[in-house]
Order: structure tokens, then C-alpha cells, then sequence
């Protein structure tokens, strides 16, 4: 289809217990302090399969034997390092909530989330990590977590209710947690809805100085509810639910899991934007404001068959950028309804870890002018 260097990575996800030595890593890891422990491109040796399954990692990305290591910018991976060690504490903190009944750290994870991510003047790429029955809840909480602090810093809202969201989005989803500490070897089915009533009581003793916690999470979950079952919800919520309601429903549909495929962010964002009766408008904006979508460099897919890439982003409307058409290089202005009001994208085209595909050099070659990223080169 006539690319140049376009989506050839080919990175694979293996269990732990197929590791095998000789695989090159195609990502960093990190232990749960942030020290980095095999750099990307790092060949697997016996003593490092050990390491990695005394981490409890359920698997990690490695490349094929003549793979090109896949570009991380700064952003990239301080990303992956801050979710690998916040992961951890989370995932602590949770657990030792659900058991005593106390908050002691949960404040302080939300402050750090704000401070990493809360105050950006930037986009930044959310990548998504593949996921597993046992982190599951702790990393979808975290992401969650991330996605309303910038959310709530893009909308300008006040300090309180930005850390308001930043802490129902931590708890929201603690049901699970209670039932995955009560019943181990439950299925998910088994569990739903079992523990959420103790759930809120739970956080309404943890919270009990600040009740709008316990209230934004009754209220994003009822508003979720409703929109799954195909009911009209008439829930007036408050600015902390309304962002919970988008970053919850953003990060379930994009996540990466073992049972399933993802959804793109395209049709993520063209859910949250059909249904603004759910989604608040204003908060999607935000959202949108905050992360990579399309923006230069991203292969797409058209509903006519055509693939192209995107040579410039559309601030006013995200999904209607100009594309550089494989077929024939014709180029596709898709903020011009007049011409291509018919015209609109199906899709991105994927590598297997879910990152869109980059190939700038491709725009330098077609005399396209773009802010390019700063990518981090391999130490050694």
C-alpha cells in the first residue's frame, strides 16, 4: 500500500513463562521504585527472566529478531515509569484500605497524579499497557486517575474539585478490589455488583470528612449504568463526576486486556462526542485538549478504503485533519466539507501495543513542515 517505513513494528506480547533468552525488549522496565532495570533493545539472559517473574509481571513486549526499536519520546517514557511505580503503591494502598478501613497514603498518591499530571501545558501520549485479571483494577484506576487530573486542569476548575476527581477516580472502581480480596477465585460475572453497596459505605468512612468523593462516584457509576443499559440517566452531576464519567469510559474502551481487542482512540472520542448527553461536551474538550489523537505522523484508515497519513492536526475538530493519501498522494483536506464532506476516518492504523504508527520521515521527504518529536535515543 505503498509505504516507505510505515508500520512494520511488529512487537509481540509474551507470558512470563514463555520468555525466552535472546528476546530483545521492546520497552523499558522499571521496578516499583522507578530505577531502570533492562533498558529497550536488552537482550534477555536467564538471570533477567528470573527478575522479571520475581517483579510479577504477567508478560512483557519484546521485538522480532530484526525489529527496529520503536521510538519513546521524554514524555513517552517518564509516562511508563510513573504508571509502573504508582501502579505498585496503588495497588497497596487499595488493599490495605478494603482490610482496615483506613486511608493512610491515598491523599499522597492523588497529590503526586496532580503534580506529574495536573498541571501540564501540553499534550502528551496515554499509552496504554496491556493488562491482566491481576492489575487490572489498580491500572485502570491509576489511568483514570491521570486522565481527570489533566482533564480537570484543561477545564480550569479549582484545586478542590481537581483533587476530587483525582480521588474518586482512584476509589471508584474499589468494589473490585473488596471482591477480589473476599473472592479470589470468583469470575468477573460471579463478582459484579457484589460488593458495590459495601464499596460506598467503605468510602464514605475513609472520606468522611469530604462526602462529594462517595457522591462523584454514585453519580459517574449511575450515569454509566444507565448509558450501558440504554436508559436516559437525569442524574445532575457534579463538575468532579462529570470528568470521572469521561475518563472512566475513555480508558475502558481503549484499554488493553487479554480477553479482547481495544477500541481506538478514534472511536473513543467519536463515543464520547455522539453522546452528549452522557459525556459532557466541555469535559471531551478537555479531554481532547489533553492527549495525542491525530495529531502529524499518525496513519489512518478512511471509510472509502483509502490509508493516508495526517500532515496536519485540526484544532476546531480532531477527527477532520489533512491526510496524505498512499494510493496516489493526493492530499485530503478533511476540514473542507464541501469537497469532502462524504469523507471521514474509520480507524488508526495500530502497531500491536496499541501506539499509532510514527513515520516523520516520511513527512520530511514530502517538504511538509511539523513540529517533530524529540525522541530519546538507546543508552550503550
Amino acid at each position: 500500500m505503498g509505504r516507505d517505513k510505515l508500520g512494520d513494528e511488529r512487537m509481540l506480547f509474551v507470558k512470563t513463562a514463555e520468555l525466552k533468552t535472546g528476546m530483545r525488549l521492546a520497552r523499558p522496565i522499571y521496578n516499583k521504585n522507578g530505577v531502570l532495570l533492562y533498558e529497550r533493545s536488552s537482550q534477555l539472559s536467564t538471570n533477567s527472566i528470573d527478575s522479571i517473574k520475581k517483579f510479577g509481571l504477567i508478560g512483557i513486549f519484546v521485538l522480532e529478531p530484526a525489529e527496529p526499536v520503536p521510538p519513546m519520546t521524554r514524555d513517552d517514557l517518564a509516562f511508563e515509569r510513573f504508571q509502573t511505580m504508582t501502579v505498585f503503591s496503588l495497588q497497596e494502598e487499595l488493599d490495605k484500605m478494603v482490610r482496615t478501613r483506613k486511608s493512610i497514603k491515598i491523599q499522597v498518591i492523588a497529590a503526586n497524579i496532580i503534580k506529574n499530571y495536573g498541571n501540564l501545558n501540553r499534550k502528551i501520549n496515554f499509552v496504554q499497557n496491556l493488562r491482566s485479571t491481576e492489575d487490572f483494577l489498580f491500572k485502570h484506576s491509576l489511568n483514570v486517575s491521570i486522565l481527570s487530573a489533566m482533564i480537570s486542569h484543561m477545564m480550569n476548575v479549582k484545586l478542590e474539585e481537581q483533587l476530587d476527581a483525582v480521588l474518586a477516580s482512584l476509589v471508584h472502581d474499589i468494589s473490585g478490589v473488596m471482591a477480589r480480596i473476599s473472592r479470589p477465585n470468583a469470575t468477573a460475572s460471579q463478582l459484579e455488583g457484589m460488593f458495590y453497596q459495601e464499596s460506598m459505605d467503605l468510602i464514605d468512612i475513609v472520606f468522611s470528612s469530604n462526602p462529594s468523593i462517595r457522591r462523584t462516584c454514585l453519580q459517574a457509576t449511575k450515569v454509566i449504568d444507565d448509558f450501558e443499559a440504554g436508559r436516559k440517566s437525569n442524574v445532575k452531576l457534579t463538575n468532579s463526576a462529570k470528568i470521572l464519567v469521561v475518563a472512566q469510559y475513555f480508558d475502558n474502551m481503549t484499554a488493553m486486556r487479554l480477553d479482547g481487542e481495544p477500541a481506538s482512540e478514534v472511536m473513543a472520542i467519536k463515543t464520547l462526542l455522539e453522546n452528549p448527553e452522557v459525556f459532557d461536551e466541555r469535559v471531551v474538550d478537555a479531554l481532547i485538549q489533553s492527549i495525542f489523537i491525530l495529531s502529524p505522523g499518525t496513519c489512518v484508515e478512511l471509510n472509502t478504503g483509502e490509508k493516508g497519513l495526517v500532515l496536519t492536526a485540526n484544532m476546531d475538530n480532531i477527527l477532520r485533519p489533512m491526510i496524505l493519501g498512499f494510493r496516489d498522494n493526493m492530499i485530503i483536506d478533511l476540514n473542507n466539507e464541501m469537497i469532502y464532506g462524504d469523507i471521514e476516518i474509520i480507524d488508526i492504523m495500530k502497531t500491536m501495543d496499541n501506539r499509532y504508527i510514527m513515520d516523520t520521515e516520511l513527512l520530511k521527504k514530502r517538504g511538509i513542515q511539523f513540529d517533530a518529536p524529540e525522541y530519546v535515543e538507546i543508552n550503550g
